[in-house]
């Protein structure tokens, strides 16, 4: 469960790169990150004592010529070398089905690294703001700015950047994930990275003069074509775990949010073929049982009237309700009944 890692605080990092550029002009026509050259890693612990490395797969930037840097980074491209974890990771805890991006950007000033050509390498502090998971702050950190030639310059993490998950409203994710993986995870990831950056009229390839540079992960988003039954299961499994299907109180009618996440859900069912998903409705102990029955019920038909709507055979779906029959927790706190209140799914056996 590498959690979350905002790996993409790394990124701001390459952010600064360009700088690097020499006296003709820090910004002249622009930089763009190399990622083949370049590689983003986030570290997470869990059970107190256990280190994970992950990365992130696709991500590209871009130095303006007036100064601006913009990262990008594909959250789905989340590698943790495991499906299932990587799965976890999208849809627990950056919720990518909603926010599929981190953005970072910051403005740069080209007399930071005046000095560069003479010095060759350079540690440099960096004010940057963070997009993700829907929220923006700004941080500073430090990078270390390395001129290879006039054409290429490295930006690399001068320490692991400390990263809060708490800043971006990912604590309740990270929860998930403990309960998903029955681990404990430490609510704060350290990111480390090192970026190639290339000016943007450079028409060589780029060899030779760059560092030597781990091979980077070429791909780690969701595969594409048919998942396997246990590729499926897993992803049913984690999906009934995140309490993004909403509908207002004491009704079945979907919140126009939950579109986000059940649009990816009709794709993962149309991956599953042959085999036939159970749509399951769970109530709190609030009301009367006969009544909470027949909203489970309802809900449930309203998740598979949507899923339909987009696609999914009405023979390969069915709907049942449980009522308050089910509860994961005890229905005594509202955090444990807003927990009960939930559609879970669930591969049919035979």
């Amino acid at each position: 469960m590498r959690a979350f890692h905002l790996a993409a605080f790394l990124a701001l990092g390459l952010v600064a790169a360009p700088l690097a550029v020499q006296a003709q002009g820090a910004f002249d026509a622009g930089w763009t990150l190399q990622p083949d050259a370049s590689v983003l890693r986030f570290q997470s612990v869990k059970n107190e004592t256990k280190v994970e490395s992950s990365t992130f797969a696709t991500f590209n930037g871009e130095i303006s010529e007036d100064g601006l840097a913009t990262i990008n980074i594909l959250l789905d491209s989340i590698d943790t070398k495991v499906d299932l974890r990587n799965v976890r990771m999208r849809f627990l805890l950056f919720e990518t089905f909603q926010y599929p991006e981190a953005v970072i950007t910051a403005q740069l000033d080209p007399e930071m690294l005046a000095d560069l050509p003479q010095l060759r390498r350079k540690i440099v502090p960096l004010t940057y703001t963070l997009s993700l998971h829907g929220i923006t702050q700004e941080a500073t950190t430090e990078v270390a700015v390395t001129l290879i030639t006039s054409d290429l310059v490295s930006v690399a993490s001068s320490a692991p950047v400390s990263v809060a998950t708490s800043l971006f409203d990912l604590d309740s994710g990270v929860a998930k994930l403990e309960e998903a993986a029955s681990v404990s995870i430490l609510p704060s990831a350290t990111v480390s990275f090192d970026f190639i950056f290339s000016r943007t009229t450079r028409t060589a390839p780029l060899v030779a003069a760059a560092p030597v540079i781990a091979e980077p992960t070429k791909a780690a988003i969701e595969p594409q074509g048919n998942f396997d039954l246990a590729a499926c299961k897993g992803r049913f499994e984690i999906l009934s775990r995140t309490d993004n299907i909403n509908f207002g109180s004491g009704s079945a009618r979907l919140e126009p949010q939950s579109s986000f996440l059940l649009d990816s859900i009709a794709d993962i069912v149309s991956r599953c073929p042959g085999l036939r998903i159970i749509v399951a409705g769970h109530t709190d102990s609030d009301g009367a049982a006969s009544a909470n029955q027949s909203l489970s019920e309802r809900r449930a038909a309203s998740v598979v009237s949507y899923l339909v709507s987009q696609g999914v055979g009405a023979g390969r779906i069915t709907s049942v309700g449980y009522g308050e029959a089910q509860p994961l927790v005890p229905n005594d706190s509202a955090q444990n009944k807003k927990r009960n209140r939930r559609i879970e799914f669930a591969v049919a056996d035979g």
